[in-house]
């Protein structure tokens, strides 16, 4: 007899007893069988914790200890982890024991997902499905180019669009595409340029402008103005604008899409991922206009042109539902908009306070903490030998304490930027705000009153940086 639906019969597999029995090997395991590098950058920054549960904004560790997520999984959680209502759809769906993937019938609920989604941008018609943000992008790369039949894609300086072959070719970021040559032939502006864009447009072989609305990299927001300026060029050269909002997307800048900051905006094509789905199941989306997706898909010869094979998945469409339900009914996107005004207003007032503190910045519960060089000589020469090892260690070294004396996790927003980024979960309510606020405070009275620890822990980073140099 078959054991029953959940039950495991003899040699089955138990999760539940693989994680007690190896759970404790995991920095080893990693060290041993994937990227060799994590485990030893976690443990050189004090950064390797062992988690056990999470919910919401937060998590435990094996001693009970409360973290407070500043991170999000890189936007993934923007519900938070384990949201009830996501949760509950995942257990529906593999209940309902659905004919998945089939690949030759049209299942109900890619199209609701899709009808869903466009319901946010009404100048949009269809979707395509992926299973992430870089394949997202390179959807809209290659759209564009078809549906042009030019050649050429603009970016702007410090762009992530992915590291995918075709979405590095538009990253503004040169570390990540050292050693990956050829790329496409595509070319970078500078954010905000508008004679650089029609001067590249001027050339007749544009076939789109991509931009994130504002970069991950830096929290660097495009200028008032250049968005709407920059599609009527791209207009009246017959070329498309593509947003990524694979991040800023889902409420993150206090509006459901980046894009919507400035009116008129409105994009050919738009990039969608990490918080649609809900933190569980991959999932990519490219929104797009009706001719776009016409002419790519033109006959019934073309009817697999552009594919993917888990694209479409049950578990990922039911996520995705799930996740924009919550929006729905629990106001997210607003509460977004009101937890970051007030953390990035309450951040923005101690500037003033520390030398060190450069700049507040942001939209929404996307904001960068920069930091610059400070006037008085003792700081001075402290802040120098950290610039003269490797731009961006300072930053590092306000992300340490900010987790190991205060449980709280961020991340330094780019390599050799002095720029921590926030980007928590969406439901982050007041008292998350005050924690961090009270948290960064400490942070900078411990750096401005040159506290031993921490710049202590900075010459060991120096020590690093020149190791790795």
């Amino acid at each position: 007899m078959s054991p029953a639906p959940g039950a495991s019969g003899p040699g089955g597999f138990d999760l539940g007893a693989l994680l007690a029995e190896r759970g404790g090997e995991r920095y080893e395991l990693h060290a041993r069988h994937l990227n060799h590098q994590l485990p030893r950058m976690l443990r050189t920054i004090g950064f390797d914790k062992v988690y056990e549960r999470a919910e919401g904004a937060h998590f435990w560790d094996a001693e009970g200890n409360d973290y407070l997520d500043m991170l999000a999984g890189f936007g993934v959680m923007g519900l938070g982890r384990h949201h009830p209502v996501v949760r509950r759809a995942l257990h529906d769906v593999l209940d309902a024991q659905l004919a998945d993937l089939t690949r030759f019938d049209c299942q109900p609920l890619p199209g609701l997902l899709a009808e869903k989604l466009l319901s946010y941008s009404p100048h949009l018609d269809r979707v395509f499905f992926g299973n992430s943000g870089t394949e997202a992008v390179e959807t809209a790369l290659k759209f564009a180019r078809y549906a042009t039949g030019r050649p050429r894609i603009l970016y702007c300086d410090h762009a992530f669009h992915g590291l995918t072959t075709g979405s590095l070719s538009v990253n503004g970021e040169g570390g990540f595409r050292e050693g990956f040559a050829p790329l496409l032939p595509d070319t970078r502006i500078a954010l905000g340029d508008l004679a650089a864009l029609e001067r590249e447009l001027g050339r007749g072989d544009v076939a789109a402008l991509i931009v994130e609305p504002v970069q991950g990299k830096g929290v660097l927001a495009a200028p008032p103005g250049f968005l709407p300026a920059a599609q009527e060029l791209l207009r009246r050269h017959k070329a498309l604008l593509i947003a990524d909002e694979v991040q800023t997307g889902l409420g993150r800048t206090g509006d459901f899409y980046a894009y919507q900051n400035e009116p008129g905006v409105e994009p050919d094509l738009v990039c969608v991922a990490k918080a649609l789905s809900g933190g569980y199941v991959p999932v990519g989306a490219t929104l797009g206009k009706d001719w776009i997706f016409k002419k790519v898909y033109s006959s019934m010869d073309r009817v697999l042109v552009h594919s993917a094979s888990f694209g479409s998945n049950a578990q990922a469409m039911a996520a995705g539902l799930a996740v924009l339900s919550v929006m729905d009914d629990e106001g997210v996107v607003a509460n977004a908009r009101a937890m970051g005004d007030l953390l990035r207003g309450r951040l923005a007032a101690m500037v003033p306070e520390y030398e060190l503190l450069h700049e507040v910045r942001g939209r929404g519960l996307m904001i960068g903490i920069e930091f610059g060089r400070p006037s008085s000589l003792g700081l001075r020469s402290r802040w120098t030998m950290l610039q003269a090892a490797r731009k961006g260690l300072f930053a590092q070294m306000v992300v340490v304490p900010l987790l190991q004396k205060h449980r709280i996790l961020t991340q330094v927003s780019g390599d050799h930027l002095e720029v921590i980024k926030l980007i928590p979960p969406l439901v982050v309510d007041e008292g998350d705000v005050d924690r961090f606020v009270t948290a960064f405070r400490a942070v900078m009275d411990e750096a401005h009153g040159g506290g031993a620890l921490m710049w202590d822990f900075g010459r060991t980073l120096v020590k690093q940086a020149v190791g790795n140099g």
